[in-house]
């Protein structure tokens, strides 16, 4: 756990409560470590700490609750984020975009203001994106708890829960490009190289990757990708680069940064009418260029976990992933649960691309 804001993780003990009526207790394998993981770190008020983070949890159903349907104990399951099922985005499959988003994926407790974890008798913050995975075991719903194949591998499927759909839905749900169009990913961690892989899948004409890591741009290579070494280019370099490679701008861009300057040049990047997803959380505000959006008619948007919903899309791309359309697997870089701040410095110094905690 983090015990102040802006602290390193820590092991710790804690008590975690039973499973309730509408629960899930799940026995973790490993959990994926996401740059949303480090950023609230920093980004909740310092009321909020101690706190568990961890969203991309994948274990084995232990408990069950009376009210849970469709989950059964020795069921391995990836976790995700949660919605209500009830409003009125999630009745149009919206998840997302849930008016419970920030109360069942932030706040740190329950509906009802309760924490499941205690520590010395004093709440521990957690229920991060429902289910708090960096820990040995986690409480889940039914609503964010996919249950998966017995004999696939956890350790590659945890990622699937958050940053593979958040890349991938980007492209198969929000942008739908096809053979006729081109796409620039800027930034290619696990989230971007997603994009990529889920983009080459669907037969996209061009894709190209922008980053300045000679090892994401190989990995994005591998996938199918044309690789745009940034290192030494000024922005305008950039932006001539993918202009000259799309055939005088992108019909899409993707940005992953959440680095004002290269959305930035996103933007610049792309065609008339084009259209670039922000995916990156951290800063509070981005600069546009705003002759060339006005006189390009082109859109910037952002999306939540690429419009996806997490019953629907990890069994889809876990089915993409098994006719060996969406590779990503050699992403993965495992680390025991006790080295997690290493893979903080880790993924942080571009030296890794997805860590995963396992026990």
């Amino acid at each position: 756990m983090v015990t102040r804001q802006g602290g390193s993780f820590e092991l710790a003990e804690v008590e975690l409560d039973e499973p309730r009526a509408d629960e899930v207790l799940v026995r973790i394998v490993a959990t994926g470590l996401c740059h949303t993981d480090l950023t609230m770190r920093s980004l909740l008020p310092a009321e909020m700490f101690p706190n568990v983070f961890g969203h991309e949890g994948a274990g084995v159903v232990e408990s069950v609750g009376t009210d849970v349907e469709g989950i059964a104990v020795g069921d391995q399951v990836v976790l995700s984020f949660r919605s209500c099922r009830e409003c009125g985005p999630c009745r149009e499959g919206l998840v997302g975009y849930c008016d419970q988003t920030l109360l069942l994926n932030y706040m740190g407790m329950r509906a009802d203001g309760s924490t499941t974890m205690h520590q010395d008798g004093s709440p521990v913050f957690g229920s991060f994106f429902g289910q708090s995975s960096l820990a040995r075991h986690a409480l889940a719903h039914a609503d964010n708890c996919v249950v998966v194949d017995p004999d696939l591998d956890l350790t590659l499927a945890a990622p699937f829960g958050c940053g593979y759909q958040t890349g991938a839905g980007t492209v198969l749900n929000v942008l739908h490009p096809d053979a006729d169009d081109s796409l620039v990913v800027y930034g290619v961690g696990a989230v971007g190289l997603a994009s990529v892989a889920a983009a080459v899948a669907e037969g996209v004409g061009t894709v190209l990757a922008v980053d300045l890591v000679g090892a994401r741009l190989a990995e994005a290579t591998r996938l199918g990708a044309t690789a745009v070494d940034a290192s030494g280019l000024e922005p305008a370099e950039v932006v001539a680069r993918v202009k000259e490679l799309t055939g005088g701008g992108a019909t899409y861009a993707v940005d992953t940064t959440a680095v004002p300057a290269v959305v930035k040049q996103a933007q610049q990047s792309l065609a008339s009418r084009g259209t670039l997803v922000v995916l990156g959380l951290g800063p509070e505000e981005y600069q546009l260029d705003a002759i060339d959006l006005l006189q390009g008619g082109k859109r910037v948007l952002a999306s939540v976990e690429g419009d996806s919903d997490p019953l629907v899309m990890v069994p889809r791309l876990l089915a993409m992933r098994a006719q060996g359309r969406f590779d990503l697997d050699a992403l993965v870089t495992t680390y025991p649960f006790e080295k997690i701040n290493d893979a903080v410095d880790d993924v942080l110094a571009g030296r890794v691309v997805k860590p995963v905690l396992v026990w």
